[in-house]
């Protein structure tokens, strides 16, 4: 069997921002242009951690990133790489020689920063030197800029730590999500406050946005959903641990098990401690208000 010929978009695509969809978009042009599939290359982890012995934390998650990619840009082929002492080693031509066998490809677009290889040697512009060699053909993305900035991950880190959930989503181009499947939490929106909800967890690694109330939309099969979402500790009920509890407005469906995405649209309020739960529950009618006038 013949494999289909391949346009790879390649790079860590953490947040997946428009300088990314650039670099997506820019594979998808190519690929219908050649009659070929558009896909993305990544890896599941960040390079970093071994390359630097950094941690670093990510915007997304792996299922976070195909998420949107399959979502917002329509690429249903993405494959992850798993980075280890293995992978930083490769010398560079192994490993853009393994990429073109494996994946048939017969393009590749980056960003003007990618690197990859043993000591990062193989550079974007060397990459289109040796695929002008091989007659792959090679594009090279210049950076994004917005009010002077080069979009990049860590304004959006900083941006989402800071609750400008707004201001982070108009740099990624989407909203910020967070897939998870949902688990069981602590029941006491559903037992005590009348508000049933569901619980996530961001992944470990993972950025956790400023700590408060959102205003959000659940994605299931059935279309979007107005929600309102908590990320904190439940203060009131002596918690410790993050949680993200999500309540979707006017809904009533048995989600435990189910892979669901939260998009977060923007910040209401912060967190706080309440004196009672029937506090509580005065505040969350309230919350749900805000989103709905939001999405109004």
């Amino acid at each position: 069997m013949v494999k289909s010929k391949k346009v790879m978009a390649l790079g860590f695509f953490d947040g997946i921002h428009v300088g990314h969809g650039a670099l997506v978009n820019r594979a998808k042009e190519v690929a219908d242009a050649l009659g070929a599939e558009a896909c993305v290359l990544t890896f599941d982890n960040h390079p970093d951690t071994f390359v630097k012995g950094e941690k670093v934390e990510l915007i997304n998650s792996a299922n976070d990133r195909r998420y949107v990619l399959r979502r917002f840009f329509g690429v249903e082929k993405v494959y992850f790489i798993h980075f280890n002492g293995e992978t930083m080693r490769m010398d560079w031509q192994v490993f853009i020689e393994n990429i073109i066998d494996t994946y048939n490809a017969a393009h590749f677009v980056v960003g003007h920063d990618f690197c990859f290889g043993y000591k990062g040697l193989g550079t974007a512009k060397v990459l289109k030197e040796y695929c002008g060699k091989k007659g792959i053909g090679c594009d090279i993305i210049d950076p994004v800029m917005r009010d002077g900035e080069i979009v990049s991950s860590t304004i959006i880190r900083r941006l989402l730590s800071e609750g400008e959930t707004e201001s982070a989503n108009e740099l990624l181009g989407h909203p910020h999500v967070l897939t998870d499947t949902v688990r069981t939490g602590y029941r006491i929106g559903g037992s005590r406050l009348e508000a049933p909800t569901i619980n996530m967890v961001f992944a470990d690694g993972v950025l956790v946005p400023k700590m408060g109330v959102y205003a959000t939309k659940v994605v299931l099969p059935d279309g979007e959903h107005i929600a309102v979402t908590n990320i904190g500790v439940r203060p009131t009920f002596g918690g410790d641990r993050v949680t993200v509890e999500t309540n979707i407005l006017d809904y009533e469906a048995d989600l435990y098990g189910q892979n669901v995405c939260v998009e977060f649209h923007s910040f209401i309020r912060p967190e706080r401690r309440f004196d009672s739960p029937e506090e509580l529950m005065a505040q969350i009618k309230k919350d749900c208000l805000s989103a709905r006038r939001y999405f109004e």
